[in-house]
């Protein structure tokens, strides 16, 4: 009896430290997140368009697209294939740059834990930098490279490009809201993401930010209806989500009133406040912002605008509830295996958006104490985050079919990709040059799977009966999209640091993927700062002058220690303006402090100006005493 009298308190204390660790064990998991976040990012190597980086770590990929926007007389080389073909279309890709800056935002410490940040800027980058090329004037921006239906007509390599390389714009004539818009977003959420580590370009993306908002909101209208290409591919709903959008993104990264006031008295009129949507992607933004400004208002900014960001939450909170299952009825569909089920067309892109938001809510109402109010019942913030969990899960193989829909992760994924450059040997392989027809027949027809695996790429996915067909031709379910795969750095790297502080033992460390890849005008992030000396670069105006833009570049220095600086000599690289505040020396690219300032007092500032056209110049420190 006294056995079983212990076994039985073994057993309720067992039972009693489970119900503590729930939270703990809610958490655990057997999935890899950081590996998922790593092969998401190596994606996105494998979709660039332009010259190639010298230590690309997507290996069978090569330079291409070379001579976009030569037709036009604008330099469009660069940004991002928009899947498995080779059309550069912009309102997706700027959605997919929005996400992941808010991704790098919102998640920074997770991503920087899982040395991910860096290769997450990268991702970022080089969408930004084409955007700034493709808005060569104020009020106009190329919003497309490449014919749709050409393109489509061709199964060809990357490398080996044959179709037409049409170029699209919007301007003044010929507006495009809903593209300027959420160009503006992605540009001024990439702005807060690169200002703690190169606040010279993110001053510069801001510049571009406040144009092409300014230009979305005087001239309205839909980009797809001067470009009847995007109408068959990315046809769009409407504009005024994403003027919400893109004000919402420049109150984050100015603090600018006006922006506020503008998505406050724009609430109705514009649908802010008055849809109520299940759905968040790249055509469709209400949801973001109705998440993005309850965030104003959970951290008490919300001033004298506070009922009106009240209508914003309340919105919020509808698609929260309804992706939970919560919403007494109006629920986001779902498959019998869990999956949200918004479409049938990638319908994997609309719960990589869903899971993302949810995250950064749960994130939200947890910082600031609230519980989500449901139609059916209150909801913790712990219960939304394992909502979104479950459906990473879902992705990465916690399905009825046990295959993960990100290629190369686990066990068992798509090998059949519906996508060009994966599905014919990289030209380092096979260099003679694939036709149009002769990829159709040798390579799109094969039975066998792909002989590059695109890492990190989500698919489609499955019905909505989680059936799935690993087939070429099912374009639906078995193509990846740079879309689709963007939102999920932010709960990737989410989940990995809970599994991290919960779940010991399994998973493994994750180790990411090296890489080497450096970029001259932006610095790595780095964890403290190695000389007392502090940089502050910004843009302090512009102007274009026969079609090249111009950059008025104010940097001030500070002496951050407590020690006076004597003797400071810096080098600037990459100059090609002229300068003022510093003086030259007879070495090379070197300058120093002006006669009257040798000197820099402890705490006390320095101001010099240059003026560049492109990039800004690099700057470092020689030498000082």
């Amino acid at each position: 009896m006294m056995f079983m009298r212990s076994c039985t308190k073994i057993v309720l204390v067992s039972l009693a430290l489970l119900v503590l660790l729930g939270v703990e064990a809610a958490t655990a998991s057997e999935f890899n997140y950081g590996e998922a976040l790593d092969k998401s990012l190596l994606f996105f190597e494998a979709q660039r368009s332009g010259k190639l980086p010298p230590n690309q770590r997507v290996k069978w990929r090569g330079d291409s697209g070379l001579q976009d926007g030569l037709a036009q007389g604008v330099d469009l080389v660069g940004g991002y294939y928009d899947a498995g073909d080779h059309v550069k279309f912009g309102l997706p890709m700027a959605f997919t740059v929005t996400m992941l800056s808010w991704g790098a935002i919102e998640f920074r410490k997770e991503i920087t834990d899982l040395h991910q940040l860096g290769q997450t800027l990268w991702a970022i980058r080089w969408g930004t930098d084409y955007f700034i090329k493709a808005h060569p004037q104020p009020n106009v921006l190329w919003g497309q490279v490449g014919d749709g239906n050409s393109d489509h007509y061709c199964w060809e390599r990357a490398e080996d490009m044959t179709t037409p390389r049409n170029a699209y714009k919007i301007d003044e004539s010929h507006p495009g809201s809903d593209i300027a818009g959420e160009t503006a977003a992605a540009l001024a959420s990439a702005a807060i993401a690169f200002k703690p580590y190169n606040s010279s370009y993110s001053s510069l993306l801001l510049v571009h930010a406040k144009q092409l908002f300014s230009f979305a909101d005087r001239f309205r209208g839909l980009y797809d209806e001067t470009n009847e290409d995007a109408k068959e591919f990315y046809t769009s709903s409407g504009y005024s989500d994403e003027l919400l959008w893109a004000a919402a993104w420049l109150y984050e990264a100015t603090n600018d009133d006006y922006y506020l006031k503008y998505v406050v008295d724009n609430a109705m009129y514009m649908g802010g406040t008055g849809w109520s949507v299940k759905e968040f992607s790249w055509d469709n933004k209400y949801a973001g912002v109705q998440i993005l400004l309850t965030k104003v208002l959970l951290e008490g900014r919300g001033g004298a605008y506070t009922s009106t960001l009240k209508q914003y939450q309340a919105k919020a909170d509808y698609f929260a509830c309804a992706c939970l299952q919560k919403n007494d009825g109006y629920n986001v569909h779902t498959t019998p295996g869990g999956l949200l089920y918004v479409r049938e067309w990638n319908n994997l892109q609309y719960v990589s958006s869903a899971s993302f938001l949810l995250a950064v809510y749960s994130d939200y109402l947890s910082a600031a104490n609230v519980k989500l109010n449901c139609p059916e019942g209150e909801v913790q913030p712990q219960e939304i985050l394992n909502f979104a969990k479950s459906q990473a899960d879902y992705i990465l193989g916690k399905n009825p079919k046990s295959m993960s829909y990100i290629v190369g992760y686990g066990a068992k994924y798509p090998v059949h990709v519906h996508h060009r450059d994966a599905s014919i040997p990289s030209i380092s392989v096979l260099s003679a040059v694939v036709g149009c027809v002769q990829g159709f027949e040798t390579w799109y027809h094969r039975t066998e799977g792909n002989p590059n695996v695109i890492y990190g790429g989500l698919v489609g996915g499955p019905d909505q009966n989680d059936n799935f067909s690993d087939d070429r031709s099912n374009y639906e379910g078995t193509e990846p999209t740079i879309s689709g795969t963007g939102p999920l750095v932010g709960p990737f790297s989410k989940l990995q640091s809970l599994n991290g502080g919960f779940n010991r033992g399994s998973p493994k460390p994750h180790t990411p993927t090296p890489s080497v890849y450096h970029n001259e005008t932006t610095a790595p992030p780095k964890p403290a700062d190695t000389h007392p000396i502090k940089f502050l670069h910004s843009i302090t105006s512009t102007w274009t002058i026969a079609k090249t833009s111009y950059y008025r570049h104010k940097v001030v220095l500070k002496n951050t220690s407590e020690k006076p600086i004597t003797n400071m000599k810096l080098v600037l690289e990459n100059l090609e303006g002229p300068l003022w505040g510093l003086s030259p020396t007879p070495q090379k690219n070197t300058y120093e402090l002006p006669q009257w300032q040798k000197v820099l007092q402890p705490g006390a500032e320095c101001t010099f100006v240059y003026v560049q056209g492109g990039p800004q110049a690099k700057i470092s420190i020689q030498s000082y005493n």
